[in-house]
């Protein structure tokens, strides 16, 4: 009963509280990591770890979930090697790393781990190695031999030339007076050095890698009688400059310097915080056109959303980066950052000419290309890196430059350049209107645009909005792609040329030769009215080649008023519906009442199976779809289907017969009108021929 009452608390407490329970504190990223490596290296024996190496280097990882299966770091490939896990040592004839470490000092335990060099610096200084032997509680970050021997020789030999002052210094710098394990080692903490008590910069990102003032920690943990000592891949030195004061004292940042004073970020610079700054060279600068270099200095909001875009929310160092990651800048930008070899990338581009440069409050990369943020460019500027140049050309020789280059408040509506893949058009009168309504006098945001909405073009037009259930489109032209604002000009990339209303539906159908059957018909119906005044229509127009398709007896009943109301109403529809706005299948109400079953399927536009000749031709009042048939309202086809049944159970069985002929021909014209939609009639026909 007792063992009873301990299982019920402790499903309780896993029910309430399951962080808390038996899987005990959470871990840190570094410890999860290591974790997994021990998980991939246990099949050769306990305390096992997997350790990536990258071919060709001496660089070795614990490998995370993702970087297992991948087999890649920054890009290059790695091969798998099985190593005793930090704290634990081999035992001759027996099975992985079943034996911990002995506990030594900290001098003791350099050795240990690999970092003999240090042990030896150690023992040039007179006071050093009598306090990493002695009682205490210290933390070392203890640079690998690698590390020492990757100095540059000036660097080594100040060091070495005065190891009581120098040397001491440095190697005091690297210890802090308390033990401090990977679990308390938090991102963007600083932990006070046993030199003069200056800052240690501590980086703990999510992939599980660990950096002290950039330095990336190797093996970690590594327990002493008198402290703890963690393995790292670099000497690290004090840091006494804000990012500010850099930028300041460095030469390469002449232009870079004038223009963070000019947009008055030196403040957020020079305080506290951590920020990575992806600090722009002179030679950066320089490869912008003047002109648009001028502009962006000239106008302070773009200049600071400029240099914002350089900067990122957190310290990013270099040893950080194993794979690609997106990260936020000040401006709310995202880039893509990531490595190639000991190359890091900016959004694909190996641009950084220098890297991990440490200030008191961040971290500076040298980069030599501007990243210009689209909230900083012209509409021309927006263009040149979409995919509609076509269409940008078409708007600079129609004249219209100097609105997609200067401070207007617009938003160009700009198809993509497969629309112009048969050719574009010439550049006359009706070409130049045409482009300045898909100029909008506003700047706007699709994410604002809502039905029904009407936007004013720099031609004079009114357009107006739709919205759907998987597209927002403007007129007959949908938005194609994410938009693209500027400083002062929104691109909104669009899926076909707009064109704008052109009169009432009416307008259009008298407008049109093609429809001259349908307008008296529309007139003999009394719709004529209807289509003339305001509303939202979608009608499907059948041309006169429709009508006289037509067999007689059904041209007939045309004649009926009402009958002829009937079937115009059901081909116009009571909402207005583009071919863009079409999914796989739309069911479309028709004035008639009945519905529509309108689709798009190879970007044929049909309704109700019947293809479309033309789509979109837009009206004030709505939109018209070229239609060849003349639909038929479902009433109909279910009563044509009642006769061809009727017909077909009084056919004569053989086919030979004069009668069955006859009869058959009857059958057929009965049948005409409805041999699309009635599977009926597709069905007898069937049984005819056999």
């Amino acid at each position: 009963m007792a063992l009873f009452v301990r299982l019920l608390a402790l499903a309780l407490a896993l029910a309430l509280d399951p962080a808390a329970t038996l899987a005990g504190p959470a871990k840190s990223p570094y410890q999860l990591v290591l974790q997994h490596s021990r998980l991939r290296g246990r099949q050769h024996g306990p305390n096992v770890c997997a350790v990536q190496k990258v071919i060709g280097t001496n660089k070795k990882y614990f490998t995370n979930c993702k970087q297992w299966y991948q087999r890649k770091i920054c890009g290059k490939s790695t091969v798998i090697s099985y190593e005793c896990c930090p704290g634990y040592e081999k035992v001759p004839g027996e099975k992985g790393c079943p034996a911990a470490l002995p506990l030594s000092n900290l001098y003791e335990t350099l050795g240990v781990v690999g970092s003999t060099t240090t042990q030896l610096y150690t023992d040039r200084t007179e006071k050093l190695r009598p306090e990493m032997e002695g009682p205490g509680s210290f933390t070392i970050f203890a640079p690998s031999n690698e590390a020492w021997a990757s100095l540059p020789a000036e660097v080594l030999d100040s060091l070495v030339s005065n190891v009581n002052i120098e040397l001491l210094n440095a190697l005091r710098y690297h210890m802090v007076g308390r033990r401090v394990l990977t679990d308390e080692l938090k991102h963007g903490m600083t932990l006070t050095s046993m030199y003069q008590n200056s800052d240690i910069q501590i980086h703990h990102y999510p992939n599980g890698i660990v950096t002290v003032n950039c330095a990336r920690l190797l093996k970690a943990d590594h327990h002493a009688t008198n402290g703890v000592v963690h393995l790292i891949d670099k000497v690290i030195s004090t840091v006494t400059n804000n990012i500010q004061q850099i930028i300041e004292i460095e030469d390469t940042f002449e232009t870079l310097r004038a223009a963070v004073a000019a947009s008055g970020l030196n403040t957020m610079l020079e305080g506290n915080g951590q920020y990575t700054l992806l600090a722009p060279t002179n030679e950066a600068f320089e490869k912008i056109p003047s002109e648009t270099l001028n502009r962006i200095l000239g106008d302070p909001e773009a200049l600071r959303d400029l240099l914002n875009n350089h900067i990122l929310k957190s310290a990013m160092c270099a040893e950080a980066i194993v794979a690609g990651l997106s990260l936020e800048t000040l401006e709310g930008t995202t880039l893509e950052v990531g490595c190639s070899g000991d190359m890091l990338t900016i959004n694909g581009k190996a641009i950084i000419s220098n890297k991990d440069i440490l200030a008191t409050n961040g971290v500076i990369h040298y980069i030599d290309e501007l990243l210009i943020p689209d909230s900083a460019k012209t509409l021309f500027e927006l263009a040149a890196e979409s995919d509609v140049s076509t269409a940008i050309d078409l708007f600079r020789q129609a004249g219209l430059g100097t609105h997609l280059s200067g401070s207007e408040r617009l938003t160009l509506l700009a198809p993509l350049n497969s629309v112009f893949k048969d050719g574009t058009p010439p550049i006359d009168a009706h070409t130049r209107n045409l482009l300045r309504n898909h100029i909008i006098k506003d700047q706007l945001a699709s994410k604002y645009l809502y039905h029904g909405q009407t936007l004013e073009t720099l031609g004079g037009k009114k357009l107006r909005v739709f919205v759907y259930r998987n597209s927002l489109c403007i007129e007959n032209s949908c938005i194609a792609a994410h938009d693209k604002r500027g400083r002062y000009g929104t691109l909104f990339t669009m899926d076909r040329v707009l064109t704008p209303p052109m009169g009432t539906v009416m307008d259009v159908l008298k407008g049109d030769n093609r429809f001259s059957m349908l307008v008296a018909a529309i007139q003999s119906a009394g719709l004529t009215e209807t289509l003339n005044r305001e509303g939202v229509y979608t009608v499907f127009a059948p041309t006169n080649e429709a009508f006289r398709a037509l067999p007689p007896r059904e041209r007939s009943r045309l004649l009926d008023a009402k009958e002829l109301a009937n079937i115009l109403k059901y081909h116009v529809g009571d909402e207005i519906l583009v071919s863009g706005g079409i999914g796989a299948l739309v069911r479309l109400k028709s004035l008639q009442g009945d519905k529509l079953e309108v689709s798009l399927k190879n970007n044929v536009v049909s309704v109700n199976k019947e293809p479309v000749a033309e789509p979109d031709i837009m009206a004030t009042n709505g939109v018209v779809h070229v239609i060849t048939n003349v639909l038929q309202p479902p009433v109909m086809v279910v009563m044509n289907d009642m006769l061809l049944v009727s017909l077909w159970s009084n056919l004569p069985q053989e086919r030979g017969d004069e009668l069955a002929d006859s009869a058959l021909e009857i059958f057929k014209q009965a049948s005409a009108f409805s041999r699309v939609r009635s599977p009926v009639y597709q069905r007898l026909l069937e049984r005819m021929k056999h």
